[in-house]
């Protein structure tokens, strides 16, 4: 391709609307073009890498066997209300582009295909003999985020790989799951990425064992926790550790301090000379399930930790039933302004011990009248500690569970934290790394399955649910993880397996004709190799032509500049800006054997 006839602008200055490297860099070398909040269109260059990367993933795809397919992206509320996610996407999360169409029904923008694929396997999969079954399909799909941002890595539209198994069992789901971990290395491995596989939340997609694939960068929107022997990772969301041991409490007997203005784990350990790992302290939630009812949530949690409000979350799903719900719609602090809507009176905040008197809440509707008590394992086993005394500017010491304190049901909620001991092997301590999600692989189970009725009939004539998995992975997203993950000053610079060419051939002077000679010859037997190359023969200054090459990341820039009157080029490596002058004629060999 000539530069001077492709649809190719670059910027000389970040734009404004771009905060991570890899935006601005996409944005400043013609790559993409912003339309609207979290909207982008792929301009030339960037859709060969796009191509590029679904190849990948298509030929590591069909070597497990899995079967293409191309799913309707428009898709109809009630297969979303059979299985029970349409409030929670439309409402609940709020993700789902959903309208009304000219007949007055409801229909949603795909975010996702699990209620799709499920009604077709219901429809098309009778019998254990024709299990198991793997589709997958390479589709735009839609999402409303709140706050579009970081150009292709939180859109609202965006290219994804999601596949689909059905299965008799569990064994056989593991199987999949397992090949297609495999699968997904693979692919990064050949798109040039440094990554880590960690344990990862269903979220609301659901189901058992996810795992996640993160591209570490330094700008990742995740934080991931792992051990130095490769034994564990996972992300903070979902990791587990064990936390420092407690201090031994110096307090050897129950009563009532003053401690004014002592509000915080800080303030309060100072003036009473403890550590954090003595104090209980009470985080209060607000929880607004998608029928409408709120539940205020008292979690009590050592004086050193924080809550993992995803963990949090998970257990008020499970407790769901009990206030009529089935999703959680918010959660939040119950912060002042929230407090006005259900306080009988001012809370002691600061200041809350873990009996927090139902009285607090007023009769409102939609409220429910008491506390769900929660506590972390972090306090459960806790003697003579500190907490509130639900009373302002004082607290109690000395106090212990069952008899100052009725235990509250004990659940893990404690968030990980780098310096924790791993499980496994308490000898290895949990670092942190940044990383962007770009895969996601579930074993769904039978959720979908069993909601929608969509069942199979086993070897004994039994008619049993199909046992479903569920695979993910940015296309889109990918792509710029990549930029993210390798660039530096002056431009991108791409792995040669997904880079839109190989070579870009520049003139630094297209008044001088043998420069011009040279290069089109060059030009036209790189492409008789089968070697993807530009042309850059614009009538721009060579620095000019330098600074876009360098901008636009091209593994290889081969220069016809003041060497060829001594018969050789100039070829500079992106990655490692090592020049080297090659003869003319040994040009098409060096690159083959640079690109092998």
């Amino acid at each position: 391709m000539r530069l001077s006839q492709m649809l190719w602008v670059t910027l000389r200055e970040d734009p404004a609307e771009a905060e991570l490297p890899s935006h601005k860099l996409l944005l400043r070398a013609g790559y993409i073009r912003r339309i609207g909040s979290g909207l982008y269109a792929y301009l030339p260059l960037m859709w060969r890498v796009l191509q590029k990367i679904s190849a990948i993933v298509r030929e590591e795809m069909d070597a497990t066997g899995a079967q293409e397919c191309l799913l309707t992206q428009l898709q109809p509320a009630e297969l979303w209300q059979e299985s029970g996610r349409w409030d929670t996407y439309t409402k609940a999360e709020g993700i789902m582009f959903a309208m009304t169409d000219r007949a007055n029904r409801e229909v949603g923008l795909g975010p996702t295909h699990e209620e799709v694929i499920t009604a077709i396997a219901r429809d098309a999969i009778r019998s254990y003999r024709q299990l198991p079954q793997h589709l997958y399909q390479i589709q735009t799909k839609f999402r409303d985020e709140i706050r579009p941002r970081f150009g292709l890595m939180r859109g609202r539209e965006f290219i994804m790989k999601d596949g689909y198994s059905f299965h008799v069992n569990e064994e056989s789901l593991k199987e999949t799951y397992y090949a297609m971990d495999r699968a997904y290395r693979k692919m990064f491995d050949r798109c040039g990425l440094k990554f880590r596989a960690v344990e990862a939340d269903s979220g609301a997609i659901g189901g058992s064992g996810s795992q996640e694939f993160m591209v570490l960068a330094e700008a990742g929107e995740d934080d991931i926790l792992f051990t130095e022997d490769g034994r564990y990772a996972a992300n903070v969301e979902k990791a587990v550790s064990i936390p420092p041991e407690a201090v031994a409490s110096h307090f050897d007997k129950f009563e009532k301090l003053h401690t004014p203005k002592a509000n915080t784990i800080e303030s309060v350990c100072k003036m009473l000379k403890c550590s954090p790992t003595q104090v209980v302290k009470q985080v209060l939630y607000q929880v607004t399930y998608d029928n409408g009812m709120a539940v205020l949530v008292l979690v009590s949690i050592r004086g050193d930790r924080d809550v993992n409000e995803v963990k949090l979350q998970n257990e008020l799903v499970k407790v769901a039933a009990n206030y009529g719900g089935k999703a959680v719609i918010n959660l939040q602090v119950a912060d002042a302004e929230s407090q006005q809507k259900w306080a009988h009176s001012q809370l002691p905040l600061g200041y809350i011990a873990p009996d927090l008197a139902d009285s607090y809440i007023d009769q409102v509707k939609d409220f429910a009248p008491k506390f769900l008590r929660l506590a972390d394992r972090t306090v459960a086993e806790l003697h003579n500690f500190v907490t509130g005394a639900n009373e302002a500017d004082y607290h109690v010491v000395g106090a212990n569970w069952a008899k100052e304190f009725p235990l509250p049901t004990v659940v893990n909620l404690d968030k990980a934290q780098a310096g924790d001991r791993a499980l496994h092997d308490p000898t290895q301590i949990l670092q942190t790394a940044r990383g962007i999600e770009v895969g996601h692989i579930f074993q769904l189970g039978t959720k979908y399955s069993q909601a929608m009725k969509a069942t199979f009939t086993n070897e004994q004539g039994e008619e049993l649910p199909l046992v479903m998995g569920c695979y993910g992975l940015g296309v889109s997203r990918l792509a710029q993880a990549a930029v993210e993950q390798s660039h530096d000053k002056d431009g991108i610079i791409w792995n040669k397996a997904i880079a839109p060419y190989h070579v870009i051939v520049t003139v630094p002077n297209i008044a001088d004709t043998k420069q011009i000679e040279v290069a089109e010859s060059l030009y036209h037997a790189l492409q008789v190799a089968k070697i993807e190359v530009l042309l850059d023969d614009r009538d721009e200054r060579a620095g000019v032509k330098f600074k876009d090459a360098d901008l636009v990341g091209i593994p290889y820039r081969v220069v016809t500049g003041k060497a060829i009157a001594d018969g050789k080029v100039e070829i500079v490596n992106r990655a490692t800006k090592v020049a080297t002058l090659v003869a003319i004629a040994n040009v098409v060999e060096y690159l083959q054997q640079e690109l092998s």
